[in-house]
């Protein structure tokens, strides 16, 4: 399991500000989406939250930083902890507060364009529960009316890496069982009643 530093989302407040670090830099320490870290700069997250120095509070040093700073493909190390905070291996993936009401969206993307994928993998790529699916796929869910499938990648639900191997776990699975693969169908703009699940034509 990965380590992760104490308050990670004030850990990555200080770090934008005092550090030329990369996004995905500071994204990896503290096991956050590059995007949301993003989103942190640009004052969209964690509006107000006091920036956690993970030096002061020896998690990472200052040498550690400048190391960091001036190579983009190295990767942070934490220093040793007695009370680390560890990544989950197991359960939903954690989505931020702000992403949360995207999730419906990326649901409505991801059973229009690949169909193939179980309820299990969304439930694992987005952090969402089946329930949720089958609401938004029998369009029951209470926001339904403003849904628009979106890219769940592009909106920072998953990353891109995440969700090819979960298309090619699923189309491995429909080889082999005899299924044929549905090509995703990309329609830019359209809605949830227009092109997620079309009425059949009587």
């Amino acid at each position: 399991m990965t380590t992760l530093p104490l308050m990670p989302k004030a850990t990555a407040v200080w770090l934008i500000e005092k550090t030329a670090l990369t996004f995905t830099q500071i994204a990896e320490f503290c096991g956050m989406h590059p995007l949301e870290v993003q989103a942190i700069a640009d004052g969209e997250v964690a509006a107000g939250i006091v920036g956690y120095d993970p030096v002061a509070n020896n998690q990472v040093t200052q040498e550690e930083i400048t190391r960091c700073e001036g190579d983009a493909s190295r990767r942070m190390r934490i220093l040793n902890s007695e009370n680390p905070v560890r990544r989950r291996s197991k359960g939903a993936r954690y989505t931020p507060v702000a992403r949360r009401n995207d999730r419906p969206d990326g649901i409505a993307f991801l059973l229009r364009n690949y169909p193939g994928l179980q309820e299990q993998q969304i439930v694992k790529l987005l952090g969402t529960t089946k329930d949720t699916i089958a609401k938004v796929r029998d369009k029951q869910h209470w926001n339904t009316a403003n849904i628009r499938p979106r890219d769940p990648v592009t909106i920072g639900l998953c990353s891109q890496s995440d969700l090819n191997a979960a298309v090619a776990a699923a189309n491995e699975r429909l080889v082999r069982e005899g299924h044929e693969i549905v090509l995703p169908t990309m329609i830019p703009g359209s809605s949830i009643e227009d092109d997620v699940f079309p009425e059949a034509e009587g």
